[in-house]
């Protein structure tokens, strides 16, 4: 990958295009925009490759507060440094970064701690602004204002984005790989290392739903890499096991075929009395409950990485959670630090440990992009990489 940095646009608005939401739930339209340059601890990169994660696909789709339009979306991508705003040590003119939703500050207490990566200075917040300033950095050829997605947006040819947001990694990586360790195959991978932390020759069970979504894959996809020797996928859609094989997983339940059985009684069944390790992929109180029951009495622990709506509570008798020694907790970007653990996972994927190749199933041209919208919501697509200049 070669360094497209270039000095002689610092400082200056550069004019490039953008796909925007305008309206929810409607195609996104390319057009021209102006990006500023980059503020104090801030940096502007061109972005080489971007992919569609679903979170893009539920916010054009959301149309309630804190929705607002128009916005350029996208936040899994790869780009290569054009300027730096004062106060930027970290990266340099033509260095190659992944922009990160998720803050690592390298300040605050938390993100000096190796127990948390929930930054406290910058929390995540749907806020549409940058966060130092609440400002945007994006407006359109007639002025108005675009709105920032996730500390992000990709989907431009070029953004800004907070130091705290990018991490530097290895120009060798193709750009068409690097993009999915900025959320995706990050999360679901870290989310069996960092937070579970999976132990070899364990069982691990994985609570997905249908064709949308790859948590199930790249948390089978940690689970591998951790050495756990039975790794059970728990889908509605049969389909998932045949990818699944690729990712490690070794048994399948599909949920409709269980007769008058829960999930749970098969898991037991399957098990000798429960897995040591349940993932809950989805977002649903319901499967929470499933995997906390499919879960080893006295040290079976439930990761939840699931969204669910919001208000969505979980209930749990007093007796139950004193008796059982389970436990349960939540994994937010599989628990990985941005700036430390994203290099790690790097370096396993140039030593063909890691997967990632099997999650690109399409790649398109930035000018189609609304197909990469097409082949998600019709569960065509794993993961599909738009090329910004191919």
């Amino acid at each position: 990958m070669e360094a497209n940095g270039s000095s002689n646009t610092a400082g200056k608005p550069i004019q490039c295009k953008a796909a925007i939401v305008r309206i929810p739930g409607e195609p996104l339209v390319i057009e021209d925009v102006i990006v500023a340059p980059p503020k104090r601890c801030e940096v502007r990169i061109k972005i080489i490759c971007t992919a569609l994660c679903h979170t893009d696909l539920t916010f054009w789709k959301f149309k309630d507060p804190p929705a607002v339009f128009p916005k350029i979306l996208g936040h899994e991508a790869v780009g290569i440094v054009e300027s730096v705003g004062e106060g930027v040590n970290e990266v340099v003119e033509g260095d190659t970064v992944i922009p990160i939703f998720l803050a690592d500050c390298g300040e605050c207490t938390d993100c000096l701690s190796e127990k948390s990566n929930l930054c406290t200075k910058f929390p995540l917040s749907p806020s549409p602004w940058m966060k130092r300033e609440e400002t945007s950095r994006f407006t359109d050829i007639n002025g108005e204002t675009l709105y920032h997605f996730l500390s992000v947006s990709s989907f431009s040819e070029y953004t800004v984005v907070d130091i705290a947001h990018l991490t530097k990694i290895d120009p060798a990586i193709p750009p068409n790989r690097a993009c999915l360790l900025s959320c995706g195959v990050s999360t679901g991978v870290g989310a069996a290392w960092k937070t579970a932390k999976v132990e070899a020759g364990t069982t691990v069970a994985i609570f997905g739903l249908g064709v949308i979504g790859l948590a199930f894959l790249q948390v089978a996809e940690g689970a591998r890499l951790c050495g756990a020797k039975r790794i059970i996928g728990i889908d509605v859609n049969q389909d998932k096991f045949e990818i699944g094989k690729k990712f490690g997983v070794t048994d399948f339940v599909n949920p409709s075929n269980c007769g008058d059985k829960t999930v749970s009684q098969v898991i037991m069944e399957m098990t000798g009395g429960g897995a040591d390790y349940c993932f809950e992929c989805v977002g649903m109180k319901s499967l929470v409950h499933e995997a906390y029951a499919s879960c080893r009495k006295g040290w079976g622990k439930v990761v939840v990485l699931g969204v669910d709506q919001p208000g969505a509570m979980l209930t749990f008798s007093s007796f139950e959670v004193l008796h059982s020694g389970k436990s349960i907790m939540g994994s937010f970007f599989g628990g990985l630090k941005p700036k430390s653990d994203i290099r790690i996972l790097e370096k396993r994927y140039m030593d063909k440990e890691l997967t990632l190749d099997e999650f690109v199933t399409h790649e398109v041209d930035f000018k189609d992009i609304n197909k990469a919208f097409d082949l998600m919501l019709e569960g065509k697509s794993l993961r599909c990489v738009i090329w910004m200049n191919k």
